[in-house]
């Protein structure tokens, strides 16, 4: 394989430094086609559920249903049990009335639990040095929602949001050896090219058979 090509593109790569040649990565759970666009559309949603008169009816019409969204989780009781009844000093009594009600109503309350989250990552910065792994940083932007509601009779009684309305992290990794260990795969490739190459009918080269010896006799 003529490496000239390769040659050719990093060395144009690291004159322009263009980081649009760079990969980017969008991700989002949820329903295709469906789910929040946005934190503020999440915050909207929940604002528009009332504890004591929202439905069950209604959270479906919100697109809040285990059966038809993947980023609602039904909770089971012991679970609920143990995000509010932290340890032996917390008592029914120190919970909220929502809270308290749907622990009491036991299989007549339901806990939903809603999360979303959206993020983009993005490669950046010289073109060459990332695609030869010698320095590569990856900006991860976005947002998470976590939602949980108290379903009980088949009204909401309670409600709690929590999350994260913006995302930005930035990792880096470098490795001033990635080009030779790329130059080593090569050259590993090429050789065994070489060495497997060839004909499988050739023969190695006989040596010549050593002249017979005379047997020599007294007279």
């Amino acid at each position: 394989m003529n490496p000239a090509p390769l040659v050719c593109t990093l060395a144009f790569s690291a004159l322009t430094g263009c980081s649009s040649l760079l990969p980017q990565t969008k991700e989002t759970s949820g329903p295709a086609g469906g789910g929040w666009q946005s934190y503020k559309d999440a915050e909207n949603t929940f604002a528009a559920i009332a504890p004591g008169k929202t439905t069950e009816q209604e959270l479906a019409a919100l697109q809040l249903d285990p059966q038809s969204n993947p980023n609602v989780t039904v909770l089971p009781r012991h679970e609920l049990l143990q995000r509010f009844i932290i340890n032996q000093s917390v008592t029914m009594a120190d919970l909220d009335d929502g809270v308290r009600e749907c622990l009491e109503a036991r299989e007549r309350c339901r806990a939903l639990e809603v999360n979303q989250t959206a993020t983009q990552k993005k490669r950046t910065g010289n073109a060459a040095l990332d695609m030869a792994k010698v320095y590569r940083e990856t900006h991860t932007s976005g947002w998470r929602f976590c939602g949980l509601l108290l379903v009980k009779d088949g009204v909401v009684v309670y409600k709690l949001t929590s999350g994260q309305p913006g995302i930005h992290e930035i990792a880096e990794d470098s490795d001033v050896l990635g080009p030779l260990q790329m130059l080593s795969a090569k050259l590993k490739l090429d050789l065994n090219g070489i060495t497997g190459g060839g004909s499988g009918d050739s023969q190695p080269a006989s040596s010549p058979s050593a002249p017979p010896v005379a047997a020599i006799g007294r007279k």
